[in-house]
């Protein structure tokens, strides 16, 4: 009489739970830079409808609102002085260019880049 198999051999679950717990743990890592990330966005939106109706502006002022934003919110990556600030055509623009470098395990660690921007018109 011929056996038959039924199930995952032992083998087969480690070569199954390995990946996933290696993703699991790679998004655990990476959740809070996507959570600062996103705070970023909103202090700077916030800050552009603030001064939106302002019409004496100037990059120090801008910086000065954002940077209050950034204390309240507990914001510390990027330092407010990384933040471009620039006047353009239409208006003021706000830009957040930055990377977070996110240890995994060993030497291995996550690049992630983050650009963002916001105007004042």
């Amino acid at each position: 009489m011929m056996r038959r198999q039924r199930g995952v051999t032992m083998i087969g679950w480690i070569c199954l739970l390995i990946p996933m717990a290696i993703t699991l743990y790679g998004g655990i890592r990476v959740l809070p830079e996507y959570m600062n990330y996103y705070k970023v966005v909103q202090a700077m939106k916030e800050t552009a409808n603030q001064l939106k109706s302002e019409e004496t502006l100037s990059a120090d002022g801008i910086r000065s609102a954002l940077g209050k934003r950034f204390d309240v919110g507990y914001i510390d990556r990027p330092p407010i002085m990384e933040i471009q600030i620039a006047k353009g055509e239409n208006g003021w623009s706000i830009t957040a260019d930055y990377e977070a470098l996110v240890p995994m395990f060993g030497n291995l660690h996550l690049l992630m880049a983050f650009k963002n921007s916001v105007d004042i018109n």
